[in-house]
């Protein structure tokens, strides 16, 4: 017992003396005004520079609950932070590289209002914790250089007693200097994960807007899935890294400047300070351009990981051409290309390394000793004579102040070191900013896509619309202003000079109950109409306008889903990761499917009106997960297309080319069915047996005219009168009577496939009965 109260004495009288110690060293003027100094400069600089951008002016609300998607309208403000850079750029859609600080610190003050909106966050408390801890470590290195000076002092002194005292001492500080160390490590990490989460949503909701941004669709730039993965993580942790690589050397090197300038006198810190010129003199003259390299390497990633994705996504399609060798000489061309940068970037660094390790360890270590030596040879007096004990006193405060300075100094070089590294360190993050800022201003300066014209709701038209195909090419500052481009933020695209009209001026209009087929040769533009038609391109022409249908609530007998106005099924079966359920109802999610009251039964029907009722029970249920695009074949990923448009039961459903791998019987059951839900059908195909399930036949002439023919479908098996369509013209023609004849021979020709078509069928139906 009597140890233990000896001992716990002993810890208090140790806590107390390095209570003292920390009190003492913040009581001198120079570090005490170097500190605030500091953390003056660094809250008028955060002040000045990290304002809000977008939601983030305030504490977000849903950090603690299910995050709510953003309204589309939420990141337009933050565009002016973004301006569209007037660089050339490559090939590939990727600005051409530019040094410059003024740029870097543009594009990455834009960045950082983005990860860092306001003080009221949890990325600024953990910045601010993150950066207590590292003055906290600078004042403990300080500390320990002092204690270690008077350790050796007591030792060659003979003081057994002061040598114990300065063990004790020298333990105490070990604690939270461990401590301080393991929470440096800890908030940086923390930080980049905070970072990366706050650039990543923030890119998301940019990225994948909705109707009429579509940036996920229209977005000119190649790689995207590289910016996004590979470069907001390096990005992230490189800034989280960069700013305690930067601000402990930095406050180092003030420090303990300020320390040694009292030890050395006037030409010690005249020394150090030409010292430190010559060193930053040499390193830059020798600094490649490593943010150039860095975003080079990074564009030759992307390319590399979208072709070993591109062959992941196509296997089966490659493994019929028997193309593996084609591929692999494709992915060898591009990892070689890789590597020759990656191998040219080493080749570049063995010349910097060499003279960055020779400065740092060798110049800066013999400019220390000499440094050391200014107080002892030439500052400070020798003296000739004295007593012994006199004499044991000067040499012990020779060897404290020895030592002391030297430990300084070696930390000294080691924040100088760690600067210059961080120096390169910034250089590449230099490259990865610009990289994100390109995709962030990219994606700001999309134009919207035009809104269609309010109409009565259940009407489908088209007046002078010229389908256009549009430029690939990203935005710039001359086409967001509306130079070089005929078509500017109004109709939502820009159309360059050499895009090509598919067709011209076409124009019709579409009722309820009225069912629509688009024909016509391969390349004439079918597919480019059902763009215009769902939204995704902008109708073009000076006159041109569209009407869509609009949703409404559900009717009297099912009132648990609204209506949507229209439903595009494309050519291409996309399958949704998820359950077997979520194909069904996809792009409605599970959550608002029960918040509905979605009923298994309904869902059960709808797969046996598509001929699928079989997938339940073959999957394993309606909660089975699966890769769905490869274990459903050609035919059931199309007849899941169409089990989602039974479900959500639009007014109007445009149907690319989504029956070609479906037999005809079960194709036309599956017609029938969707006219029977009273959805209006509006078919792209080249297939003569689905005009019968049609009203109305739109025929496109191709041949670079833009001609197209409008006409009702003789025999049709619908109950609506042909008088009923309207339209402008049901011949747009630049040539007379010759464009009708020609229409008039292909609608007879039409309608005698469909005869035969029809004779065909009885006689399979014969077939069966026997």
């Amino acid at each position: 017992m009597a140890a233990f109260s000896k001992l716990a004495r002993s810890n208090v009288h140790v806590a107390v003396n390095v209570a003292s110690q920390v009190n003492r060293l913040l009581q001198h003027p120079p570090t005490r005004r170097s500190l605030l100094l500091l953390l003056a400069s660094a809250l008028i600089v955060r002040s000045a520079v990290f304002r809000p951008c977008g939601h983030a002016g305030s504490a977000r609300s849903d950090e603690k609950s299910p995050r709510i998607v953003r309204e589309r309208e939420s990141h337009s403000s933050d565009a002016e932070y973004f301006p569209v850079d007037s660089r050339a750029r490559t090939s590939n859609g990727h600005l051409t590289p530019r040094s410059g600080t003024s740029t870097f610190l543009h594009q990455l003050r834009a960045l950082l209002r983005i990860v860092i909106p306001s003080l009221f966050t949890k990325e600024a408390f953990l910045l601010i914790a993150h950066s207590c801890f590292l003055v906290l470590r600078t004042v403990l290195s300080v500390a320990v250089a002092r204690l270690d000076g008077k350790i050796v002092r007591h030792l060659v002194s003979a003081n057994g007693r002061g040598f114990l005292r300065g063990l004790g001492l020298w333990f105490a500080l070990a604690v939270p200097s461990v401590y301080t160390n393991s929470m440096i490590r800890h908030l940086q990490s923390k930080l980049a994960l905070k970072f990366r989460t706050r650039m990543t949503e923030y890119i998301h909701d940019l990225y994948l807007s909705p109707y009429p941004d579509l940036r996920y669709y229209r977005v000119p730039l190649q790689g995207v899935d590289q910016y996004i993965t590979a470069d907001v993580e390096a990005w992230s942790e490189s800034i989280a890294g960069i700013y305690g690589n930067l601000m402990k050397p930095s406050l180092d090197i003030l420090l303990f400047t300020s320390q040694l300038a009292r030890e050395l006198g006037f030409r010690g810190t005249v020394l150090l300070f030409v010292n430190y010129y010559i060193t930053v003199k040499i390193l830059r003259a020798v600094t490649p351009a490593f943010g150039q390299l860095a975003a080079v390497e990074a564009r030759l990633e992307g390319e590399y990981r979208a072709g070993v994705n591109r062959v992941a996504r196509e296997s089966e399609e490659i493994a019929f051409y028997d193309g593996g060798a084609r591929e692999r000489e494709i992915l060898t061309r591009v990892y070689l290309r890789l590597i020759r940068h990656i191998n040219s970037i080493y080749k570049i660094r063995i010349a910097y390394e060499w003279t960055e390790d020779f400065v740092i360890k060798y110049l800066w270590s013999a400019a220390g000793y000499g440094l050391i030596a200014v107080p002892l040879l030439i500052t400070r007096k020798h003296r000739g004579g004295g007593t012994r004990s006199e004499m044991d006193g000067v040499f012990a405060d020779r060897t404290e102040t020895y030592i002391s300075n030297r430990r300084l100094l070696l930390s000294l070089a080691d924040a100088g070191g760690r600067l210059m590294y961080a120096y390169k360190d910034l250089v590449e993050v230099a490259g990865l900013t610009g990289r994100l800022y390109s995709l962030l201003s990219t994606l700001h300066h999309l134009p919207k896509l035009p809104p269609a014209l309010p109409g009565d709701g259940n009407t489908f038209e088209l007046k002078n619309v010229d389908i256009c195909i549009p430029s690939a090419a990203p935005p710039s500052p001359e086409s967001c202003n509306g130079v070089n481009g005929e078509i500017d933020h109004k109709s939502g695209m820009i159309i360059q000079g050499d895009s090509s009209t598919l067709v011209r001026a076409l124009s019709m209009r579409l009722h309820r109950g009225m069912h629509l087929m688009i024909t016509g040769s391969n390349g004439v533009g079918k597919t480019a109409v059902a763009r215009v038609l769902a939204g995704l391109w902008a109708p073009c022409g000076p006159l041109a306008s569209v009407t869509r249908p609009s949703a409404e609530a559900a009717d009297d007998d099912d009132k648990r889903r609204p209506r949507p106005g229209l439903f595009v099924v494309p050519q291409r079966a996309y399958m949704v990761t998820g359950s077997l359920l979520e194909q069904v109802i996809y792009p409605q999610s599970l959550g608002v499917f029960y918040a509905e009251g979605g009923h298994i039964q309904e869902l059960e029907e709808i797969l046996e009106a598509a001929h699928l009722g079989y997938l339940v029970e073959r999957e394993g249920g309606w909660g089975a997960v699966k890769e769905w695009r490869d274990v459903l074949s050609g035919g059931e990923k199309q007849r899941m297309s169409l089990a989602r448009v039974f479900y959500h039961r639009p007014k109007f459903a445009v149907l690319d080319e989504c029956t070609s791998a479906v037999s005809s019987d079960v194709e036309g059951q599956m017609y029938e069915h969707a006219k029977s839900l009273g959805i209006s059908l509006i078919t792209i195909s080249l297939r003569p047996s689905l005009a019968k399930y049609h009203t109305h036949l739109l025929t496109l002439m191709g041949g670079g005219t833009g001609n197209w023919t409008l006409a009702p479908i003789a025999g049709s098996s619908s109950s609506v009168d042909a008088a009923v369509i309207q339209s402008e013209e049901s011949v747009h023609s630049s040539g007379g009577w010759i464009e009708l004849e020609e229409a008039l021979a292909e609608i007879r020709v039409l309608e005698g496939k469909l005869e035969e078509a029809g004779k065909w069928e009885s006689r399979l139906a014969e077939l069966k009965r026997r």
